[in-house]
């Protein structure tokens, strides 16, 4: 059965990645208006917000574009940081909307900021009682009953960070789009394509988190 939810689920994340990186392609094809490249996009939607202790730099990679809130940087991709187009305005506004959340105590944030150590715990001991399961966890003194419960904490754990993840996600884009419709970077038009770039960025930790609660219920249910 957690096989047939595994394939689901990747096979909807893949669907759901594909159309992402679809729309990415496409809109990178569309200049903005203003022609500001996604690293000054980044450094003016700062400045509006009165952020002067964050820096914009570029990382290697693809849709590898970030905040950094242990020392505030927005990490932006080459095609982003350097791109005059409606995809890496839409990107570069939503990194801001993160450090405009960290600037403003944006309490989901906070949250999830605290959880980040205890989560990459939780991921990383979920596969060793994985391990300890098919081996059989005798030999430590723990039953099928109790290595189920052990993986249920871990995995309500995980779950609970990637529903905290949703409003964090959801808010930086609101913010991003709410400037860019009000600082002139973009015309309406572009507004739209932005924010449709950013519903299926979004998507991507929808189904991460629908995905993280069915296998929670899922093992609870096996418990049972």
């Amino acid at each position: 059965m957690i096989w047939i939810i595994m394939i689901g689920f990747m096979i909807i994340g893949g669907i759901v990645s594909s159309r992402l990186k679809s729309k990415v392609k496409k809109y990178s094809q569309i200049p903005t208006v203003s022609g500001l490249s996604g690293k000054e996009i980044a450094e003016k939607m700062l400045s509006d917000n009165g952020i002067l202790d964050v820096k914009v730099v570029s990382v290697p990679g693809k849709l590898t574009d970030h905040y950094n809130p242990m020392d505030k940087t927005i990490n932006l991709s080459p095609d982003v940081y350097q791109g005059r187009h409606v995809t890496a305005a839409a990107i570069a506004a939503h990194e801001c909307g993160h450090a405009v959340q960290h600037a403003t105590a944006y309490q989901w944030l906070e949250m999830r900021s605290q959880m980040v150590p205890i989560v990459n715990f939780s991921n990383s001991m979920m596969g060793t009682v994985f391990i300890i399961g098919l081996i059989g966890g005798s030999f430590i003194g723990l039953g099928f009953s109790q290595l189920i419960l052990l993986f249920i904490i871990l995995q309500a754990i995980v779950t609970a960070f990637t529903l905290i993840t949703l409003p964090v996600e959801f808010d930086a884009s609101r913010r991003a789009l709410i400037w860019l419709k009000s600082s002139n970077i973009t015309n309406d038009e572009e507004v739209v394509f932005a924010e449709d770039a950013l519903k299926w960025a979004a998507s991507t930790y929808l189904v991460a988190a629908l995905a993280a609660v069915t296998y929670l219920l899922y093992y609870i249910a096996l418990r049972r």
